[in-house]
């Protein structure tokens, strides 16, 4: 059965490469409008079955006169729909539509004053003549063509933004997208409102009741669900979101599998039964778990192993709930597009996702999954619309594999409880310092290494623990937090001193991209 859209018409971003395009469609939806990542090469014949508000090409690394370079069918420029294209996007548009692209005499990267040509321009509507963007190019439009109108420049860019004359096309060589650009928003949200006469319908009450309303009718009203509660904000909206379509028809099933944080269990079943009529279940799947993963070192194969017993252990428990055919998981839109997952969606698989690349081909359930289309942030919200605690809402995001996947090298439950330790204390320093809240995700990482240490007068050669807390909004991009040294210096004291078998502990200074968040 087809899954209907979360709003009435997307906004479909073209993915050419650029490291951005999760954050065009972040932008695009914070503006009420909602968007969906598919493939450059998508062809007009889907396009045509999506009915698309909007199409915006993205960035990307290639150059345009480059063989194999990517590029779009160029019949989706004359299929009347509004086109914004960025940055490679724009160079694209232009010499589909009889512009010419080369190399730019100057290289422009980073921040640039863009000057407006034409104020009555839509997309400029609001912006000041004279403004900051970022630039990210090495080529740049030499002549955009008798039927393009350059419509705003920089110092070393003369066509830094155009119109076309008959078609709605529009592009801009800089990225509207970044918080660099300060006008970006603003130049975004004129290409929707003015451009596309965006309806601004894409609202987390909205998407609560078409969520609601596509749950009861797929499950129909004799059938139950399955839910894997795992304790983060994600299995928890989830099961709150299933709990208001389904009521007493819904089955939590909390799986200690023995990868959890320090006090994971008794801080979900009662955070969790605090907030919920639905029924709970625990269930002790430690020894199942260990023994699924012993002598296992590669993480997607950890991923694919930690998903089949995750399965095997629903599907032993649904044994027993009467009318049990649907499993239902919080899986989010980064875990779609991070595994390959989305029907049109780019098709590179940047690591298997437990809920997503790592399911056996033989589910034994329907699988019903109404966070799909969602971000982080976009899942937060849906939990405070829901009426969850601000304290389970705005939780650090944990990973479905748990602390596996920050386990490197061979899980053991005696390695496991040196990280558990470890990461119990970073978390520690960082509520007691006021900085939880205002970071996107922190945690410990037990290293596959040793290393060369003296305590007292003796050498010691024992684990490192790496430390990781990274700033983020839609946890797609991001970058590391800058702590407090001092904050550094009493987690690595405290690591060091009670957590037997460590002798060092290192910061990982590392973004995304070109890192993941997890190691693993």
């Amino acid at each position: 059965m087809d899954r209907p859209e979360p709003a009435d018409r997307p906004v479909l971003v073209l993915d050419f490469g650029s490291q951005f395009v999760q954050l065009i469609a972040r932008r695009v939806r914070e503006r009420h409008a909602f968007a969906r990542i598919v493939r450059h090469d998508i062809s007009p014949e889907r396009l045509r079955e999506l009915n698309p508000l909007a199409l915006i090409l993205s960035g990307g690394p290639s150059s345009v006169y480059e063989p194999g370079a990517p590029h779009c069918d160029p019949e989706l420029f004359e299929m009347g729909i509004p086109v914004l294209a960025i940055c490679y996007g724009m160079q694209l548009a232009c010499e589909a539509l009889g512009g010419k692209v080369e190399p730019s005499p100057a290289r422009e990267f980073g921040r640039a004053e863009c000057k407006v040509i034409d104020p009555a321009d839509p997309l400029f509507h609001g912006v000041p003549e004279s403004s900051i963007v970022w630039m990210s190019h090495g080529d740049q439009v030499r002549a955009p063509g008798d039927l393009f109108v350059p419509v705003a420049a920089t110092a070393t860019c003369p066509v830094a933004a155009v119109r076309h004359r008959t078609l709605p096309v529009y592009g801009l060589q800089f990225h509207p997208e970044v918080a660099h650009t300060p006008y970006g928003a603003l130049v975004l949200g004129n290409f929707l409102d003015r451009v596309c006469h965006s309806p601004g319908s894409w609202t987390m009450d909205a998407f609560l009741d078409r969520a609601v309303e596509d749950v009861g009718r797929r499950v129909g009203s004799t059938e139950r669900v399955v839910c894997g509660l795992s304790g983060g904000v994600d299995s928890a909206v989830c099961a709150a979101l299933l709990a208001r379509a389904l009521g007493s028809r819904v089955v939590c099933v909390f799986v200690d599998n023995g990868l959890l944080r320090s006090g994971e269990r008794a801080a979900v079943a009662e955070a969790f039964g605090a907030h919920s009529s639905a029924e709970l279940r625990v269930v002790d799947a430690a020894d199942r778990f260990l023994g699924a993963l012993r002598g296992v070192t590669d993480p997607q194969e950890k991923r694919i192993r930690i998903g089949h017993t995750f399965i095997d252990v629903f599907r032993d428990e649904a044994k027993s709930i009467d009318g049990a055919t649907f499993l239902a998981q919080g899986t989010l839109y980064p875990d779609v597009i991070e595994s390959g997952g989305g029907v049109d969606g780019p098709a590179a698989t940047i690591k298997h996702h437990h809920n997503v690349g790592g399911l056996p081909a033989e589910l034994g359930f329907k699988l019903i999954e109404p966070l799909r289309d969602l971000f982080k942030d976009e899942v937060r919200r849906l939990g405070l619309e829901l009426g969850l605690p601000e304290s389970l809402v705005w939780r650090h995001p944990f990973p479905g594999p748990g602390l596996a996947v920050r386990c490197l090298g061979e899980v053991t439950a005696e390695r496991l409880e040196v990280l558990r330790q470890a990461d119990a204390i970073f978390l520690e320093e960082l509520v007691d310092a006021g900085l939880y809240r205002q970071i996107g995700q922190a945690f410990a990482v037990l290293l596959p290494v040793q290393s060369v240490g003296v305590m007292g007068d003796g050498r010691t050669y024992e684990n490192v623990i790496a430390l990781r807390s990274v700033d983020t909004d839609d946890f797609m991009t991001a970058d590391w937090t800058r702590l407090p040294h001092d904050l550094l210096a009493r987690a690595s004291t405290r690591i060091i001193n009670a957590v037997k078998g460590v002798n060092r502990v290192v910061y990982d200074v590392t973004s995304k991209p070109p890192g993941t968040i997890e190691w693993e």
